[in-house]
């Protein structure tokens, strides 16, 4: 199996032992991205609006890295610290992916690393 580490500097540098995404033949698994300022390291200010569009611009980036886009997800999963914020997390989906929709999971979960409200992953299929 040949694995490709995918990097962007265009989203967050991972802060643990991980990398941002791994390619391996036409599919690409990324990391779970919370809302961090690529530029910063630092959460972004505001709502949950806010947060879940830098979540999928930071999976966009990954993408894109990956010789990709959000457009071949075939997978997300979606984490939140609160169910209500379901729904704004929704919107922001149905602005950034295009049908047919890629299969979704979204859990609720306890907390998320550096207090983030909302984490995303993906999988993608390029080609």
């Amino acid at each position: 199996m040949n694995r490709v580490v995918v990097h962007s500097e265009k989203a967050p540098r991972a802060i643990g032992p991980y990398a941002q995404a791994i390619r391996v033949g036409d599919t690409v698994y990324l990391s779970g991205q919370i809302p961090l300022d690529p530029a910063s390291g630092n959460l972004v200010d505001g709502d949950i609006d806010v947060q879940a569009r830098q979540v999928f611009a930071n999976l966009e980036a990954v993408a894109t890295a990956a010789g990709g886009s959000l457009r071949q997800a075939v997978r997300i999963g979606i984490y939140l610290t609160d169910m209500t914020d379901f729904p704004a997390v929704n919107k922001a989906m149905a602005e950034m992916f295009h049908p047919p929709y890629p299969a979704r999971a979204t859990v609720a979960v306890a907390a998320l690393p550096l207090g983030a409200r909302v984490e995303a992953d993906a999988i993608l299929v390029l080609g």
